[in-house]
C-alpha cells in the first residue's frame, strides 16, 4: 500500500469512528506503530487530525462541517445566489443529480417549483425539500447513512446510479484548486461522486469564495472535467482572472444587497 493510500484509509476509519487508536491503526494496516505515527504527525500537520496519547480524534471543526444544521448557515447568504443561478440551468424534462452538499440542500429551495424534472440525490434532507411537488420525481441513491450530515454515502446504489443517464450534476466540494479540482474530506462520498458524474452530461459546480483555492482529502473533479464554475461576488479579482485564464467557464452570483 503507497504512503497516500494508507494516509487515506487513516482518515476514512477516523471518519467513521470519529476516533482511533495506534494499536486499532496499526492492525488494519498491518504496519510498524513507527510508521503509523509518522503519517499521524504528517496528517496533523497538514490540519486533517488531532493527535492524542496513542491515537487521534477528528478535529472540531471538521466535526462542524460534517453537520448540515451548520453548514447550511454557513455562507448561507452567497450560498442562495449561487444556487438562483443554478437553478436557471434546470428545464422542464431535465433529470439532475444532486449530491448531500449544504449547498445543493439550498439548491432544492429554488427547484420546489420547477415543472417535470427528476432529482437523483444522496441527500436525505433535499429529497425531503422536494417531496411535496408531485411534479418533481425524486430518487434516493440509497446507500449508508452519514451521521449528523444526513447524507448517503458509500456504493450500494451504484446499480442504480449505473442505469441512469442525467442531464446536469449539482456538485459542491470542501475545496477547489486549479490543481486538485473538486475535492471533499469523506472519501467514501467522493467516489459516490464520482460515480454518479460519470453519468451526466454537464458538470456544474457550486463553490462559494471560502472554498476557492482550497485542498481537501480527496479529489473526485478534476478541473477540466467542470462544464461551469458558478461561484460568488466574494470572489477575488485576481483569482477570478486566474480561473477565467486556466480555460474554467466562470459564472459569478451576485449577491443581493439589502435596500431597507
Amino acid at each position: 500500500m503507497f504512503v497516500t493510500e494508507r494516509r487515506n484509509r487513516i482518515l476514512e476509519l477516523l471518519y467513521k469512528d470519529k476516533k482511533i487508536s495506534i494499536r486499532k491503526l496499526q492492525t488494519n494496516l498491518d504496519v510498524s506503530a513507527c510508521t503509523i505515527r509518522n503519517d499521524l504527525r504528517k496528517l496533523e500537520e497538514n490540519g486533517l487530525i488531532q493527535r492524542t496519547h496513542g491515537g487521534a480524534v477528528m478535529p472540531n471543526f471538521i466535526q462542524q462541517d460534517l453537520s448540515i444544521s451548520f453548514r447550511k448557515n454557513k455562507n448561507a447568504e452567497e450560498k442562495s445566489a449561487i444556487c438562483k443561478e443554478a437553478a436557471a440551468l434546470v428545464r422542464e424534462g431535465h433529470c439532475i443529480f444532486l449530491d448531500g452538499s449544504s449547498t445543493a440542500f439550498i439548491l432544492a429551495k429554488h427547484l420546489k417549483d420547477k415543472e417535470r424534472i427528476t432529482v437523483i440525490t444522496n441527500g436525505l434532507y433535499t429529497a425531503l425539500e422536494l417531496k411535496e411537488n408531485p411534479n418533481i420525481n425524486v430518487i434516493l441513491t440509497g446507500g449508508v447513512m452519514c451521521p449528523k450530515s444526513a447524507s448517503m454515502e458509500g456504493l450500494l446504489g451504484k446499480d442504480l446510479i449505473t442505469q441512469i443517464n442525467a442531464d446536469i450534476a449539482f456538485v459542491s466540494a470542501k475545496g477547489f484548486s486549479l490543481k486538485e479540482g473538486l475535492t471533499d474530506f469523506n472519501v467514501y462520498e467522493s467516489e459516490l461522486k464520482k460515480l454518479m458524474l460519470s453519468r451526466v452530461k454537464k458538470i456544474v459546480a457550486l463553490v462559494d469564495y471560502s472554498k476557492l483555492d482550497n485542498i481537501s482529502t480527496a479529489s473526485f473533479v478534476k478541473p477540466e472535467q467542470i462544464d461551469i464554475l458558478i461561484t460568488d461576488a466574494n470572489i477575488p479579482p485576481q483569482l477570478l482572472q486566474e480561473y477565467k485564464n486556466a480555460g474554467l467557464n466562470m459564472k459569478v452570483a451576485q449577491i443581493p444587497t439589502d435596500k431597507t
